[in-house]
């Protein structure tokens, strides 16, 4: 009979002894291996690229999954983004989209910064010797910087970019200023074409003032980038301002300023000591736009110190050198641009564009015309991004411009639309134009017959322009192309300053006798 006291004692297992086959041994509690050094420092570094490997090879499955459905959403939505900006670059330049992209960029540093410290603690470092705490903890620590460095890096481009946009670029062009408001939904206001000046301004310490001394109209057709680039001389004389215009009463019979030699270059300066400043820039337009029978949109001066150091930031230029040319004041003596083709930094360049030993104003204006033509071939995004501090240092103090901010995110499309387009310049040089008795009818017939040229290369498309003979004088614009209306006048002006008709007129020179048609840059300049 068993007794409780017997059962309980079976029951605690100390009853008879079991048979050895029946018994079994509990098995040793079981322990995760523990991690190397260099598995960690490689867990971790994948996290980097590839958000929740470290947590999934840690065992904390939910938490890389979500880590990785994270990822993937900012993949799809940079994604979106890029092909967005991608099919219009404009809209890269938009001041909200700098400040958004700078934003998430800083965003996206302190979420790096924290899955990389996250998934290292995940591998469990505490059991790793001591030797390999501090090792992989350096290791962490350096891969930390170097990934917040990218996201950082944009950042600090982003605000570059906006602080140098909002510096060079007016939001509001000022009072008195003929830039009207930018329509987002129509930028160009219908036209077809848009006209700009662009000037070489040279105010060097010897000088007092701005002296204009490189004019050049970019005449661009906005729907296929086929652009005319019309040269005016320095000195082109008495040239004429609409008669709506306050310097067309003081000088009815052509521009001759405060030297008397009427010199195109004289107008910006005589314009800001005589009517105050910040005129300068209208009344040039002013008076290119009545020369050429143009409507003069925008404007940009570039210092041509300035553009120097745009010269060196991109790396400096290719350039076919036709002939040797000396430069350095008056007799060339400070050195010699080889003929050939040239790499030239900054100093260089602007000396191949400038120097007037053995030349002429007409020459430099074509090397000049070289120098433009050149900037804009070799400027590629590759060349910009690689040196995009420098030139936006440079840009900051090169440029000055009507062009409104808003119309920058349209200007980039735009300029790329030229890059692929056709190209075209035309020279209002001797023997075409003589510059002391200019026809200013032949000019502006020139000017139309460039432009009805250049819209005729477009593809697909029906030929377009205006007409103009060169008895015509034209009054009016259309699209930013004069409209020409007959004109009656037959004075015939000569170098001297003689009274000349308010209009424009033949001279007795042998312009009309020759014929100018526009070339291309790269038969012009040997890109």
């Amino acid at each position: 009979m068993t007794t409780p006291l017997g059962t309980v004692g079976e029951a605690a297992g100390d009853g008879p002894e079991q048979p050895a086959a029946k018994r079994q041994v509990a098995a040793p509690p079981r322990y995760a291996k523990a991690p190397t050094t260099a598995s960690v420092i490689g867990w971790t570094s994948l996290s980097a690229f590839i958000p929740g490997a470290a947590h999934l090879r840690a065992g904390q499955r939910r938490t890389g999954f979500i880590l990785l459905g994270a990822f993937g959403l900012v993949l799809v939505c940079g994604a979106v983004f890029a092909i967005v900006v991608g099919s219009n670059l404009g809209l890269a330049l938009k001041d909200s989209t700098l400040v958004a992209v700078a934003v998430a960029a800083l965003v996206g540093a302190l979420a790096w910064f924290t899955l990389v410290i996250t998934s290292y603690i995940a591998l469990g470092p505490d059991r790793l010797p001591q030797t390999g705490q501090i090792i992989s903890g350096i290791v962490v620590g350096v891969l930390c910087v170097s990934v917040m460095a990218p996201f950082a890096l944009t950042a600090s481009s982003m605000m570059t970019v906006r602080e140098t946009a909002n510096a060079v670029f007016p939001s509001d062009p000022g009072p008195g200023t003929s830039v009207a408001a930018v329509k987002q939904e129509d930028p160009w206001d219908g036209r077809r074409r848009v006209n700009f000046l662009l000037v070489g301004g040279d105010a060097a310490g010897d000088r007092t003032g701005v002296r204009t001394d490189s004019m050049t109209v970019a005449s661009v057709d906005v729907t296929t980038g086929n652009a005319v680039m019309f040269s005016l001389p320095r000195n082109l004389q008495f040239v004429r301002f609409p008669k709506d215009d306050p310097l067309a009463a003081r000088f009815p019979n052509g521009f001759t300023g405060d030297s008397g030699q009427g010199l195109l270059n004289e107008v910006w300066q005589y314009s800001e000591d005589h009517l105050g400043k910040g005129k300068g820039p209208q009344e040039l337009k002013s008076a290119i736009a009545n020369t050429l029978g143009l409507k003069i949109d925008y404007y940009a001066i570039v210092d041509m110190y300035g553009f120097a150091a745009l010269i060196d930031a991109v790396g400096g230029l290719k350039i076919r050198v036709e002939s040797d040319i000396k430069w350095g004041g008056h007799f060339g003596t400070a050195g010699t641009i080889k003929a050939g083709y040239q790499k030239l930094d900054g100093e260089h360049v602007l000396w191949y564009g400038r120097s007037r030993v053995d030349s002429d104003d007409f020459t430099r204006m074509g090397r000049q015309r070289c120098v433009m033509g050149a900037l804009l071939n070799q400027a590629t995004p590759s060349v910009v991004l690689a040196n995009f501090g420098k030139i936006a240092s440079a840009t900051r103090h090169m440029f000055r411009t009507d062009i409104p901010r808003d119309l920058l995110e349209h200007l980039v499309p735009l300029a790329l639309k030229i890059k692929d387009g056709r190209t075209t310049s035309l020279q209002f040089v001797p023997p075409t134009i003589w510059p002391g008795a200019a026809d200013w009818l032949k000019i502006r017939h020139l000017t139309t017959q460039a432009i009805k040229d250049s819209e005729r290369s477009r593809r697909g498309a029906l030929a377009a322009g205006v007409t103009a003979s060169p008895d015509a004088s034209p009054s009016g614009s259309r699209n930013g192309v004069a409209t020409p209306t007959p004109s009656g006048s037959a004075a015939s002006p000569t170098p001297a300053r003689t009274p000349r008709a308010s209009t424009p007129v033949r001279t007795p020179t042998p312009n009309h006798q020759n014929k100018a048609a526009a070339k291309t840059l790269s038969e012009a300049c040997g890109f």
